[in-house]
């Protein structure tokens, strides 16, 4: 068994993007500048929030960010939004998710100008996508395209299995391991919570792509032997005996999992790091003004 280590190839991600920028500064062009929105103190979300910023300090990229009350107004998001939109010297930004409950997270998306949607979620950038097009690829499903393509995991031909549906993991990871790329050219199966018969269907799997959001939903007896292991879910949970009176866990069971698979993303340490990872690539093609 081998560690898909996210956090390692970030770091060469982010070296490599290091130099592009010195590249680009040496010529008197201006750096790649990052704008992030978070509203309210969600504990995760400030967590990934800070991740981003410092790690565009440390390539050299520019960044803001614009801190928002729990109780803002839908429309004063969305005015938030549109300054962005038009602000020449930001390249890119999010709006980091989950929202408070009385906004339309939807409608927020809908209103990030697609050349500026870092994050890859809206519907241009997913239309695109989908098409084969040139687009803004979302980011953690281009983490996981990135990590794959890195330690050079076969992928053609191979039965890939994606264990959850959402609009921002599930689905267009499913998509880009169909394409006709590498990594791609995979048969996929697109699974879920109410898929019939759903431990013979993960033994299936190849490459095995988890982002249910249940903690270690996946078990030994899930996994066919030597399989790819990638585990996007990441959960806190209670545990005494640490410092912080938690522990994380993502969606698989990686203890026995890994006595089982051939490759496997570690949680933390595996996929986090590499959205964050692609989020910089993102933002450093919104500078550079090529796909």
């Amino acid at each position: 068994m081998q560690i898909l280590d996210g956090k390692q190839t970030s770091l060469v991600i982010q070296e490599e993007l290091t130099k592009k920028v010195k590249l680009l500064t040496s010529k008197g062009e201006k750096p790649p500048h990052l704008a992030a929105i978070l509203v309210g103190d969600n504990g995760a979300s400030r967590t990934y929030v800070n991740a981003k910023v410092k790690a565009c300090q440390r390539i050299g990229f520019q960044s803001s960010l614009i801190e928002l009350d729990n109780n803002v107004t839908e429309k004063e998001l969305l005015d938030e939004v549109r300054k962005l939109n038009t602000n020449t010297s930001v390249d890119g930004f999010i709006v980091q998710l989950p929202l408070p409950s009385h906004i339309n997270e939807n409608k927020i998306i809908l209103s990030i100008d697609p050349n500026k949607d870092v994050d890859g979620f809206h519907p241009e950038n997913i239309g695109k996508m989908t098409l084969g097009m040139p687009s803004f690829l979302p980011a953690t499903p281009n983490g996981i395209m990135e990590l794959l393509k890195r330690y050079e995991i076969p992928t053609e031909g191979k039965q890939t299995v994606v264990l959850g549906r959402s609009n921002i993991v599930g689905t267009p990871i499913s998509i880009l391991m169909s394409r006709k790329n590498y990594p791609g050219n995979s048969t996929v199966t697109l699974a879920h919570s109410r898929t019939g018969n759903l431990k013979q269907v993960c033994l299936n799997a190849d490459i095995l792509i988890v982002a249910i959001g249940i903690p270690q939903f996946i078990t030994s007896e899930m996994i066919k032997p030597g399989a790819v292991v990638i585990d996007v879910g990441i959960h806190r949970v209670e545990d005494s005996s640490k410092k912080n009176g938690f522990k994380l866990l993502g969606d698989v069971d990686f203890t026995n999992a890994s006595q089982k698979c051939s490759f496997i993303t570690p949680v933390p340490g595996g996929v986090g790091p590499m959205t964050i990872a692609s989020l910089l690539m993102n933002t450093y093609i919104a500078n550079n003004g090529r796909y």
